[in-house]
């Protein structure tokens, strides 16, 4: 068996390429990453390094995913190839359990070639890798590729465990190949969606249901946390590409007949039938080539989309819940120092003297740690209110009990997921200077995105300071007498509308919120401080989107290239398979031209049923992600992220027709009476 075995990966070299790219650049990308992570790790102390190496490891986890998904349909496409193969060593003798064998020790000299492969272009590209963290500020200057002995022994097992499993399903199937197999002359694709698929498909699709619905059912800012919507569409992706083969034709029947309604049939033909024929009829083709475009499209549309939800879901929860007209923000440096939490400060003093001002709210950050009834102490960021009276009219808190006008020195506000949900009820924290005491429960907040932290007094923060001053104006500050207007034509007996009612409206109480603002920042020009209009503030504290989207780039850029090339790789090989099939059609009486557009628009129809695949995937976890924001009685805007779908949409089908010209053009090469008879 390992002589035939040897034999036959040098007689298939062109079939095997495909897998053998597929597994090295998988391992490349895996490499890549768990050698920027190991730098990470052994970074100096002191660094603050948490956030890299969390994207780093999820980057890592993601590119395992992507290269374990695509290698195992690049092995299953490549054992189907071999039918005909399999079943003359069938005839010559062979069990099925040698068969089996030979299938994987193919499949295990395969993968350890291209596993060290993968490692040395991975080796070669970790300092681009690390200089890229550099130039974009998401690793500390000087970070450099740090020696290390782990990342690419482990990139190379998880090589051998991937091409393992992928080959694993494969090699049992191979094993089923009966004698007969060896005469069949149709590549009609039968007994593609086997019960063993089936139920593990919808296993994981129940899987992925279950968690979902529990998180629903008991904490759905679970479903907004970055680790969750990272991970959740991989069971959603795995289903969809193990039930391909149920959901595949009928996608292809109503894909395939949107050219032939869009275009005259001139231009349609025999290919408007032949093309989605070709697709239904050879399942495990269309299964191989439209994987790598459903990972790509999947994890576009869920990642980017998950990122914007959670964004806009935030940012529209802050501006519910600020009811203040103005911010004022101290400054912390020398020429005005933020003061302690103290209603009775110069700065509040100055303020409360400015005509218009009907109520203030300083608050500050502070530091506190929970004690779990184990014993274990969590720490927390805590806000400090100086004015219970004034956070309850400036914060719409989210309550769920109790209110924040109870709040004092023996109590605490805090957020329902702490777990203490019983106004009244005794709670063990640490300061931040260590001293320890008991507060009660004065008001539960309903759990959210933003600032849902916990709420203490001055006397349980020592040396907290200020660091915002919400403003609320009193009505008369709001409203702007304006100055009558002499109107001499036929409109000036015109009556305005609702409309431009309302915007005079606006505009006027936007014109005495200014007038007002001018007077607040003269009277804490002394002390450094600067004054924002909500609106002002609203866009200046809004979480800083650049960072969120390079991590995401890190995550699907060597993932997005990687299925790329997978898909080139995969259509080429597919083609390269099709010589006989594509010498009966130039012997049916089909030209060269017309037979490089069928295979042309098979790759392309068949590269949209994957995209198609992955909209379906990323529509339902983003649905996931707004149903837990409407648990959360979260404002949850529509975020759809068109724009990065659409471009890896349209990248696909170029890339697909594309490589399916060459690769046709070059399966035609040889006479059609020829290659027929091979």
């Amino acid at each position: 068996m390992l002589r035939i075995a040897l034999k036959s990966l040098k007689a298939r070299q062109v079939s095997l390429l495909g897998a053998f790219l597929a597994l090295a650049l998988g391992v490349a990308m895996t490499a890549v990453m768990l050698l920027g992570l190991a730098s990470a790790l052994g970074a100096p102390r002191g660094e603050d390094l948490v956030p890299l190496v969390a994207a780093l490891g999820t980057a890592g986890g993601v590119s395992a995913f992507v290269s374990a998904f695509v290698v195992a349909s690049t092995y299953s496409y490549a054992v189907a190839q071999r039918r005909r193969e399999l079943g003359l060593l069938r005839l010559a003798g062979a069990t099925r359990a040698q068969v089996r064998r030979t299938v994987l020790v193919e499949a295990m000299l395969l993968a350890g070639v291209a596993s060290a492969t993968g490692c040395l272009l991975g080796r070669l590209g970790a300092p681009a890798l690390v200089r890229w963290l550099s130039e974009v500020d998401m690793a500390p200057p000087g970070f450099t590729l740090a020696p290390a002995a782990w990342p690419l022994p482990a990139a190379f097992g998880t090589g051998l465990l991937v091409a393992l499993a992928g080959v694993a399903v494969a090699a049992r199937r191979a094993g089923r190949v009966g004698p007969l197999d060896a005469l069949r002359a149709a590549d009609l694709d039968t007994g593609v969606l086997t019960a063993g698929r089936l139920l593990t498909g919808l296993g994981l699709l129940l899987t992925a249901a279950a968690l979902a619905g529990t998180a629903l059912a008991t904490d759905p800012a679970d479903l907004l946390h970055r680790k969750t919507w990272t991970t959740q569409p991989m069971w959603l992706i795995s289903a969809a590409g193990l039930l391909s083969p149920l959901l595949a034709p009928p996608l292809v029947r109503l894909l395939g007949r949107a050219p032939a309604r869009l275009l005259p049939a001139r231009f349609t033909g025999y290919a408007g039938r032949l093309v989605p024929a070709n697709a239904a009829a050879a399942l495990r083709r269309t299964g191989a080539v439209a994987a790598p475009v459903l990972v790509a499209v999947a994890l576009t549309g869920s990642l980017a989309g998950a990122l914007d939800t959670v964004g806009a879901a935030r940012s529209a929860e802050t501006r519910a819940r600020t009811a203040a007209d103005l911010v004022v923000v101290p400054s912390p440096g020398p020429a005005g120092p933020a003061g302690p939490v103290d209603p009775t400060g110069p700065l509040l003093a100055a303020l409360r003297a400015v005509p218009g001002v009907a109520a203030l709210s300083p608050t500050g950050p502070a530091t506190l740690a929970l004690v779990e009834p184990d014993g274990v102490t969590v720490r927390s960021e805590a806000r400090v209110a100086a004015d219970p009276a004034g956070l309850a009219a400036l914060s719409r808190l989210p309550l769920l009990a109790g209110s924040p006008t109870d709040l004092d020195d023996n109590s605490l506000v805090l957020p329902a997921e702490w777990g203490h949900t019983t106004v009244g009820e005794a709670v063990p924290v640490v300061r931040a200077d260590g001293s320890r005491t008991t507060l009660r429960v004065a008001a539960v907040l309903r759990d959210g995105l933003a600032d849902n932290g916990l709420y203490v007094t001055a006397a349980n923060a020592p040396g907290a300071r200020v660091d915002r001053v919400d403003v609320r104006l009193s009505p008369t500050a709001r409203t702007a007498p304006t100055a009558p207007t002499t109107r001499t034509d036929a409109d000036a007996t015109a009556t305005h509308t609702d409309a431009d009612a309302a915007t005079i409206a606006t505009a006027t109480a936007t014109t005495a919120i200014s007038r007002t603002a001018a007077d607040v920042r003269t009277a804490v020009l002394p002390y450094g401080a600067t004054v924002f209009t909500r609106d002002e503030w609203l866009a200046a504290s809004s979480p800083d989107g650049r960072t969120a989207w390079l991590r995401i780039l890190l995550v699907l850029g060597l993932a997005l290239v990687y299925t790329g090339i997978a898909l080139a790789n995969t259509l080429l090989m597919a083609t390269a398979d099709r010589r006989r099939e594509l010498a009966m059609l130039r012997l049916a009486g089909a030209t060269r031209a017309q037979v490089v557009r069928l295979v042309t628009a098979e790759a392309v129809l068949v590269t949209a049923v994957g995209a198609v695949l992955g909209c379906v995937v990323a529509t339902v976890q983003l649905g996931l992600m707004h149903a837990a924001l409407a648990v959360l009685h979260v404002p949850a805007p529509l975020a759809v992220p068109w724009r990065a779908v659409g471009a890896v949409t349209v990248g696909a089908l170029l890339l697909a027709a594309v490589c399916a010209v060459p690769a046709a053009a070059w399966a035609l090469r040889h006479r059609p009476v020829t290659a027929a008879a091979r």
